[in-house]
Parts: C-alpha cells; structure tokens; sequence
C-alpha cells in the first residue's frame, strides 16, 4: 500500500467556552493549563449580540492546540473517559470528528476544587493524510486531489484501529 494514503491525527484543538470575561474565563484558563499542560490562548467574538451583551473582541473561552505525541497521549485519555464510545454523528465529511467532556475532573489524577467549580470541555480532532501540506505551504500551494481527502468512512475505520473506539448510531 502506498505510505502516502496513510492516516494521522494532525492536530487536537481542545476549547472551553465561557461565554463572559472575568473571573470565570481565568479559571477556565486554569483548567485548560491543568489538563493539557500548556498555556491556552483566549478566544475572542467576532460579531455582536445585545442580548447576551457580547461585543466584537470580548473574550469569551480559551482553547488550546495540541500536535505529535502530546496530542496522541490526550487523545487515549479522552477516549478513555468516553469510555471508548464515540457517535456516529461526530464525524463529519471531511473526516474530523468532535465530542464533548463534561467535566475537567474526570481526567486521572484531576481532583475537583471548589474554588474552579465544573467545567467541560470540546475536544476537535483534524485527520490527514501525509502530503497535505501542498495546500498550506508558502510557494507553490496547490489543491489536494479528492483521491487525498480524508472522508468519514475513512476516519471511523481510522479510528476504530489505531484507537479502539467503538462507533455508536
């Protein structure tokens, strides 16, 4: 089999929405730093809501990017806290997959602190396949054949082998 059709986890992207600046934002930057263990970026609006009184560039969560083998150690320890039980529905197209965890303490060796209360997080997963930075790079950048895309089939049967998940309808 060609080496370039071959799958990997790109990137993890993990996001804690808050929804307001302050002392809620700063713990969730806490929690973020706690799990991941590194420094998490604030994450801005970008439009205009008066009901909930959002304006542009209030902050409103954190999120953090993880790559290599950091990204593949959180991922097995996310998977396990789902106990390796991912929907169907969580897949999209592309081959990027989503889901949630309820709560920062279910993580091993996390204890709940009053003090920071219960936050969830989003945990995005971006596949690729090797070859793909034709599409990101500086000079030369060109389009990535459709015979190169990652589809959903592909990273479910992707992720049930390298990762043990098991797929729920």
């Amino acid at each position: 089999m060609n080496g370039m059709r071959n799958l990997k986890v790109d990137k993890i992207v993990i996001n804690v929405g808050v929804g307001e600046a302050g002392e809620r934002l700063v713990k969730a930057v806490k929690v973020v730093e706690m799990v991941t263990g590194q420094k998490p970026i604030q994450t801005v609006s970008k439009t205009i809501n008066r009901d909930l009184g959002i304006r542009i560039g209030m902050p409103l969560g954190c999120k953090v990017t993880l790559r290599g083998e950091k990204a593949d150690d959180f991922l097995r320890k996310a998977l396990t806290i789902r106990e390796g039980r991912i929907m169907e529905y969580s897949f999209d197209k592309e081959g990027n997959m989503s889901f949630g965890i309820p709560d920062y303490t279910d993580f091993e060796g996390m204890k709940y602190d009053p003090e920071i209360g219960i936050f969830g997080m989003d945990v995005n997963v971006v596949l690729r396949r090797f070859g793909s930075r034709i599409e990101k790079r500086r000079l030369l950048t060109k389009k990535i054949p459709s015979r190169q895309r990652v589809n959903r089939d592909e990273a479910i049967a992707f992720m049930t082998d390298t990762y043990g998940i098991k797929v729920v309808e």
